[in-house]
């Protein structure tokens, strides 16, 4: 496997990790509406999907540093 399938797959892990955070968020919010959970359970899912959208970008840098080193 080369640098770049392995840049690849890592790329396509971070796509499902925005998409997968994203979906949870929208399931959550009209779970909460149809639930009527309060405010501070709502303000918890907000809180769990900021952390995952973090999670992506600290991902998307740590690919970028390695195509980076690979470059030279």
């Amino acid at each position: 496997m080369t640098d770049r399938d392995r840049h690849n797959g890592q790329g396509r892990i971070i796509a499902l990790v925005i998409a997968g955070t994203g979906l949870a968020w929208i399931a959550a919010m009209l779970a909460g509406e149809a639930l009527g959970w309060s405010q501070r359970t709502r303000a918890f899912f907000d809180l769990a999907a900021i952390a995952g959208f973090g999670t992506a970008i600290w991902m998307i840098y740590g690919l970028w540093r390695a195509r980076q080193q690979n470059k030279d």
